[in-house]
C-alpha cells in the first residue's frame, strides 16, 4: 500500500471515528466465536444488547419485536436469530459457509448498533417461557429454575445458546432449547448427562428432563 492511499485510508477511519463522537454514539466492535453447532456462530458486540434476558426467533414471522432481527432475516442465508445479553447467535442455511458470509454480517451489525437503531421492542414480546421465578410457583419449580439460572445460563450462553423452563409435571421436567442449543447434535447429551444428572442430584423429586419446543 502507497503512503498516500494509507494517509487517505487513516482520513477516512479519523473521519468515521470524529462523526461517532459527535453524535455521541460509541464505536461498536463485533468479533465471532464457533459455536459446537456447526450451522450457528456467536457474534459478540462490545456493547449490552439486550441486558440479562435473551429472546430467540426461529422464523422471520415471530421476528416482529425485534427490528434488528427482521433485518438480519433479510439475508438469504440466515435461518434463525437469537439475541442474548451482549451477543447475536446466528443459523444458518446448511449450504452456506460461514467463511463466505461473516464479513457481511460483521459489518451489518456494526453499522446497524452505532447508529443506536431499535434491538428489541420490550412491549411487543409475547413470553412464552422463562426462568424468571413467579409467586405462583412451587418449590420445585423454583429450584428448577434457580439452577438453570445460577448453573445452566452461564454455561450455556458461553456457547452462544440458552435453556428456559417449560413445565414440571410427575417428576419430568421439560424445557426449551434456543440459539445455538437448539439442533446441536451435542445438546442432547449435554441435557441429559449434564443438566439431568445435575437436577436429579439436587432436586430428588425430578426424574427426567426432556427438550421440547417452544
Amino acid at each position: 500500500m502507497t503512503f498516500e492511499c494509507q494517509l487517505s485510508r487513516n482520513f477516512e477511519t479519523n473521519k468515521s471515528i470524529m462523526s461517532l463522537l459527535k453524535t455521541g454514539n460509541p464505536i461498536v466492535s463485533i468479533y465471532t466465536e464457533m459455536t459446537p453447532n456447526p450451522e450457528t456462530m456467536k457474534f459478540v458486540a462490545n456493547k449490552l444488547l439486550y441486558p440479562s434476558k435473551s429472546i430467540d426467533f426461529e422464523n422471520e414471522e415471530a421476528a416482529f419485536p425485534s427490528p434488528l432481527a427482521k433485518e438480519l432475516f433479510g439475508f438469504p442465508f440466515v435461518k434463525g436469530v437469537f439475541i442474548a445479553s451482549n451477543f447475536i447467535t446466528l443459523t444458518k442455511t446448511t449450504e452456506t459457509d460461514w467463511n463466505d458470509v461473516i464479513p457481511s454480517i460483521r459489518e451489518f451489525l456494526k453499522e446497524y448498533l452505532e447508529e443506536g437503531k431499535a434491538i428489541i421492542n420490550e412491549d411487543e414480546i409475547v413470553l412464552k417461557t422463562s426462568n424468571t421465578i413467579s409467586s405462583d410457583d412451587t418449590d420445585i419449580v423454583k429450584k428448577i429454575k434457580e439452577l438453570l439460572e445460577n448453573y445452566v445460563k452461564p454455561a450455556v450462553e458461553m456457547d452462544g445458546g440458552a435453556i428456559s423452563f417449560k413445565s414440571y409435571q410427575n417428576g419430568i421436567v421439560s424445557l426449551v432449547l434456543k440459539g445455538s442449543c437448539s439442533g446441536c447434535p451435542s445438546s442432547m447429551v449435554t441435557l441429559k448427562s449434564g443438566i439431568e444428572g445435575m437436577m436429579k442430584r439436587m432436586i430428588p423429586e425430578v426424574k427426567e428432563v426432556v427438550a421440547e419446543a417452544d
